[in-house]
């Protein structure tokens, strides 16, 4: 499975997930609930993530880093700032809330679920991947950051 390790960027993959969760909410109709308050989750969700996701490419910028998920090699600096003080990856984690969101609005129990399979592949195939490379990269400071700040939330 290294294969697929860093190969789809992470955006890619996020449009992958939103075409399956919209293809299973029509698609598996029984397992549709009237959730309360979608539309509400929903706005949320997008209120935050955008928020997350742009303060972490703020950061990024800010730094004089790479933002490129694929290439982590190039980046410059270990980014422990703003965002990155609270979440390792919050432009994944907006990602993640965006899908959590759009799946909530289906109103759909298996599209919900598999949102979360998205958090799943983020870990094996691309943060664990990321995180090994930043090691190698920067040794101390960024295990001491891996040790102060969590990964997701």
């Amino acid at each position: 499975m290294k294969a697929l390790e860093r190969k789809i960027p992470p955006v890619a993959l996020f449009i992958i997930f939103i075409v399956a969760i919209n293809h299973l909410s029509h698609e598996l109709v029984a397992f549709t609930v009237d959730l309360p308050l979608n539309s509400v989750v929903f706005a949320l969700c997008f209120l935050i993530a955008g928020f997350v996701g742009l303060a972490g490419v703020y950061e990024f910028r800010k730094a004089k880093t790479t933002v490129n998920p694929v290439k982590v090699e190039t980046a410059s600096t270990v980014v422990d700032s703003g965002i990155f003080g609270y979440t390792r990856n919050p432009m994944y984690l907006g990602l993640f809330l965006l899908l959590f969101g759009f799946a909530y609005w289906q109103q759909n129990l298996i599209s919900i679920g598999f949102s979360f399979a998205f958090v799943f592949y983020m870990n094996r195939f691309q943060i664990l991947p990321e995180e090994q490379a930043l090691e190698s990269l920067f040794g101390a400071p960024y295990l001491d950051y891996k040790q102060r700040v969590r990964r997701w939330i």
